[in-house]
């Protein structure tokens, strides 16, 4: 018995020995709890005996990502003291601040307090530690990176994404020679990016976006060569990208580079690219020769992966197959024993986004086709078959394939069908991507199931300029100019074949030889969609009265009949069928087709559920329709998106001039498309010229083309600028008159913008909900638009680019204009005047509203009185 506890009295005293070689320092102890504190961690106390984090209180986990956790290290150290070398706090909201008494943990390798709610600045203690990995992405930290940083020469990861921090990237990133991870995305900072970059020659990951600044060059990456994942997204860079970033083999992620940049090095240039999606290189029996299409079967399958051929061309995919349980599978290559001997045998497959881009293209006119053949679905009476793949395709970032659907465009499962479409080159880059929207099964016939399927890529040109190696032929070049001169006498014969047209009395021959992309509807169908044109079905009057109908397969239209007898309505017959049928965007409203059938002249719409924007703003019901603040800037940043593809985008360069909130219609959830292209007039080659005939609305139209006729893209810029006031003030422009000194609500602005006292125009209506910062660069963008010069007004592809931040709204003196103010508002002080007169009554006064619109909108121009501009 004397025996056995003298064993046991050993063995305790062994356990008790063994306990204290494993305790943390308690100096250490009490700065781990400090620091735990300072940041607001107040639920949880470090135990320094088992190097573990004890929660004394219950703390809501928001998700399961929460990590609440100390990492020690028990040998690093000749003593027997352990010591704390990782602290993780992250996914918390912790509300405090980042502590300085990190410098007091002298082994201290690793901190990630990411996704909290801290805020105030980096302490500049932090630059006496050894840290090795520094997290605090998605936090409210403000303030410069503090110098002292730059004394972690020990540094190898820092993620500073997603936070409030001002100044420019530090010079002194050149120190941390160990980096291999560096995340700015989001993070406040501004550019440019120190070229001192070119140092950090151990980097694998670099991600900085949204850096405000100044334009810059491509950073200096030559030197790392290591590089996995690259994004350098809205970080204003401009010119070339270097040849070596194509060189960099490892390379899995390169994103929105080449949106960044306009031009690419490029040592040839090729006409065409063939590849066998999900299959290996293959040689294909064309018309007049074998085509070898090159295969990317060799392209695993990974969340987010580029690969970038040899010869020009490279696709990226994102995104991971949901509930299928299998984690970066090879299920992004699909394969079929039926077209065993065909491109078909394979298929790339990508749960979200699959972009093929070529580049080093000449530039011109291809002719694309994209190879597809359901290979996963089955073709029985089984639950495998009912399966529904559907996804959207977009070329050039254009949608030219909504809602598409494989199974129902080849007739069947595994038929083979190619689909064609038109492309156009100008910066030598052809992008063509397959985008899972989230419609149609995921679980047929297994989890999993679902997204963008391409069984091959192919691309001509219509053009023969280029043989193998990039080489011209000059006689091409011949060809292409006596081609281009035959073209242009072609289309001024046709515009004087037209004008012939327009003088001739008799209307049948108005339509002659008319050749009309839409589709023809037949005046019985439209009749019965409409109950025979019911006065219950109108939605409109005027000289193009709209009603609502109902198609046999019931598709709701927008059925919009023009007056036959007036020439005004011929006109914009043959203007909208002509220009509007051959435009798609999402912010244009689109013409499903037309219909001539003796006195009638219809055109047919799509029904937009939710009327127009100058209902839902000043509409006697407008409350119905409760616009917040994030719609209003949706509608507005839209409207710009639709104008910048009339402008810039459409190959047919299109002025509207007579945009005004009328003429913005709101589908069902409150997208905006651009309505009546009636006055829509060609401005090709972005030449002005001087119009004869003046159409649009008094209060919206520019000053020089109000007063002169001097019509250009500018002038749409102008009414957008009005346009914008309205939805950010929540008032008419011309039927709101604020003061008895200020004609409308833009008078009423610049007299505003002279005290830059801008938050008087905003809605009262929003109230606190109103995102000021937003609202801002709204009210300065329009105040922009606006400015009697047209020089001085921007292209609505900046101003896109201003409302979405990505460009800083230029200052402009209030008074830096061509024109006066009084002739700027020259046109609504006589047509109020003329009106008054002619009324002998309703005097008005500052601050009264009325709802009278003073607009001659284009179904009335032909009634319009040339303006007195005595």
């Amino acid at each position: 018995m004397e025996i056995t506890k003298a064993i046991l009295l050993c063995l305790n005293l062994l356990m008790v020995l063994r306990s204290t070689e494993s305790v943390v320092p308690q100096q250490e102890v009490v700065d781990v709890n400090n620091i735990l504190v300072t940041m607001g961690a107040t639920n949880w106390r470090f135990n320094g005996d088992t190097c573990n984090l004890d929660l004394i209180s219950e703390v809501p986990t928001l998700t399961q990502e929460a990590n609440a956790s100390i990492g020690c290290d028990c040998n690093s150290s000749n003593n027997s003291d352990c010591h704390v070398v990782r602290i993780t706090m992250k996914f918390y909201s912790l509300p405090g601040v980042l502590s300085p008494e990190l410098m007091k943990l002298p082994y201290l390798k690793s901190i990630d307090f990411a996704y909290n709610y801290l805020n105030g600045t980096i302490p500049p203690e932090w630059g006496m530690t050894q840290l090795q990995e520094i997290s605090v992405l998605g936090n409210r930290l403000t303030g410069k990176i503090p110098p002292e940083l730059g004394n972690i020469i020990t540094l190898t990861k820092l993620r500073v994404n997603d936070n409030n921090f001002s100044g420019p990237i530090p010079d002194f990133i050149q120190n941390w020679r160990q980096l291999t991870r560096l995340e700015m995305v989001g993070s406040g900072l501004e550019g440019p990016i120190p070229s001192n970059i070119s140092l950090l020659e151990d980097l694998t990951d670099l991600r900085i976006s949204d850096m405000a600044g100044s334009m810059q060059r491509f950073p200096p990456l030559n030197n790392a060569s290591g590089l996995i994942r690259l994004v350098l997204r809205n970080c204003n860079i401009s010119g070339e990208l270097p040849a070596y970033v194509w060189m960099f083999r490892e390379l899995k992620m390169l994103q929105d580079i080449l949106a960044c940049t306009k031009d690419i090095k490029c040592p040839r240039y090729g006409c065409s690219l063939h590849v066998n999606s999900g299959g290996d290189d293959m040689k294909v029996k064309e018309i007049n020769e074998d085509v070898v299409y090159e295969g990317d079967a060799n392209v695993d399958g990974v969340a987010s992966r580029l690969y970038i051929s040899n010869r020009n061309w490279g696709l990226s995919s994102t995104g991971d197959f949901m509930d299928d349980n299998i984690f970066q599978n090879t299920r992004y290559i699909a394969t079929s024993t039926n077209l065993s001997s065909s491109v078909y045998a394979t298929a790339r497959l990508s749960p979200l986004s699959l972009v093929y881009f070529a580049h080093c293209l000449e530039n011109g006119e291809y002719d694309v086709k994209l190879h597809f053949a359901e290979l996963q679905f089955t073709n029985d009476t089984t639950y495998r078959s009912l399966g529904r793949r559907i996804f959207d395709i977009y070329i050039q970032g254009q949608l030219v394939k909504k809602i598409f659907n494989i199974e129902d465009e080849s007739h069947g499962i595994g038929n083979p069908v190619v689909v064609p479409f038109n492309a156009s080159v100008t910066n030598n880059i052809l992008e063509i991507r397959f985008y899972w929207a989230g419609k149609g099964t995921t679980r047929f016939p297994r989890r999993g199931v679902y997204g963008p399927l391409v069984s091959a890529v192919s691309v001509e040109p219509y053009f023969k300029t280029c043989t193998a190696g990039g080489k011209k032929k000059k006689i091409a070049y011949v060809g292409i100019s006596v081609g281009a001169s035959c073209f242009v006498l072609l289309v001024l014969a046709i515009i004087w074949w037209k004008c012939l047209l327009k003088h001739n009395k008799r209307k049948d021959k108005d339509y002659q030889g008319m050749e009309l992309r839409t589709i023809s509807f037949s005046l019985t169908q439209l009749k019965s969609a409409t109950h025979n044109f019911s006065a219950a079905n109108k939605i409109g009057e005027g000289v193009r009265y709209l009603m609502q109908g109902t198609l046999s397969d019931g598709t709701v239209v927008a059925v919009k009949q023009l007056s036959s007898e007036s020439r005004q309505g011929n006109r914009e017959f043959l203007n909208e069928v002509g220009v509007i049928s051959c435009l798609q965007h999402p912010n244009l409203v689109k013409l499903h087709g037309c219909c001539i059938d003796a006195d009638h002249l219809i055109l047919v719409y799509e029904y937009l559920e939710n009327n127009s924007l100058s209902n839902a703003l000043f509409g006697l019901n407008h409350s119905e329709l409760m616009l917040d603040w994030p719609t209003r800037f949706k509608i507005c940043v839209g409207v710009a998106r639709g104008l910048a593809f009339l402008h810039e985008e459409s190959r047919l360069k299109i002025v509207h001039r007579d945009i005004k909130a009328t003429n913005v219609l709101l589908d069902k959830y409150l997208n905006p498309k651009i309505a009546d292209f009636g006055l829509a007039r060609l401005n090709e080659d972005d030449q002005t010229h001087v119009c004869t005939r003046v159409a649009g609305t008094i209060g919206y139209m520019a000053p020089e083309y109000a007063l002169w006729g001097f019509l250009s893209d500018k002038a749409d810029v102008y009414s957008f600028g009005v346009l914008a006031l309205e939805i950010v003030s929540g008032k008419n422009n011309t039927s709101y008159i604020p003061r008895d000194n200020c004609i409308c609500l833009l008078d009423w602005a610049c007299q505003l913008q002279k005290s830059k006292n801008y938050e008087e125009l905003f809605d009262e209506k929003l109230g606190s909900k109103i995102d000021k910062e937003e609202a801002m660069i709204m009210v300065k963008v329009a105040l922009l638009c606006t400015n009697g010069s047209p020089s001085i007004r921007p292209q609505m592809s900046e101003i896109v680019s201003m409302l979405e931040g990505r460009t800083c709204v230029p200052d402009i003196d209030p008074e830096a204009s061509g024109y006066t103010d009084d002739l700027r508002f020259k046109a609504m002080r006589d047509f109020r005047e003329d009106k008054y007169n002619n009324k002998n009554s309703q005097t008005h006064h500052a601050n009264s509203v009325h709802t009278d619109t003073f607009s001659l909108s284009s179904c009335d121009h032909s009634e319009m009185e040339p303006i007195d501009t005595r």
